[in-house]
C-alpha cells in the first residue's frame, strides 16, 4: 500500500485480480481500479511526479499516472525479471530499487532506475 495524504488517497496492490485500486481514504470508496503487474508485493507514491510505481513478481514495473485525485493511467512497464517484487523508492535521490532473486541463469541482483 501506498498514501497520497494531499489528495486522500490509498494505494493498494491486489495479486487476484492484478488490480492497483484507489481508495478515498474519508469514504473507503474505490476511485479507480486499474489492471496491474501480477503478483505485486511494493508499491510506492512519488508525491512530486504524481506517479505510483507498482512491482510484480512477473517480471515487471509499471508506472501509473496521476492526472487528479481519480484519474489515473499507465505510462510505462518495464521489465526487471522474474521475481523482482520487492523494492525501495527513494525520492530524495529519484530513484526506484528493485531487487531480483537469484534463478537458473541469473544471480540476485539489485537494480537501480532513475525516475524522472
Amino acid at each position: 500500500m501506498a498514501l497520497d495524504e494531499a489528495d486522500s488517497r490509498i494505494f493498494i496492490g491486489c495479486r487476484l485480480p492484478a488490480r492497483l485500486l484507489a481508495l478515498d481514504t474519508a469514504s473507503g470508496k474505490s476511485v479507480a481500479s486499474l489492471g496491474t503487474v501480477g503478483t505485486t508485493d511494493d508499491l510506492f507514491y512519488d508525491a512530486a511526479r504524481h506517479r505510483i510505481y507498482v512491482l510484480g513478481g512477473d517480471g515487471y514495473v509499471v508506472t501509473y499516472s496521476q492526472s487528479d485525485a481519480n484519474t489515473y493511467s499507465e505510462i510505462s512497464r518495464i521489465a526487471t525479471g522474474p521475481g523482482g517484487r520487492t523494492g525501495l523508492f527513494i525520492p530524495e535521490l529519484s530513484q526506484l530499487l528493485v531487487a531480483t532473486p537469484r534463478n537458473d541463469s541469473e544471480d540476485a541482483a539489485v537494480q537501480v532506475y532513475q525516475v524522472q
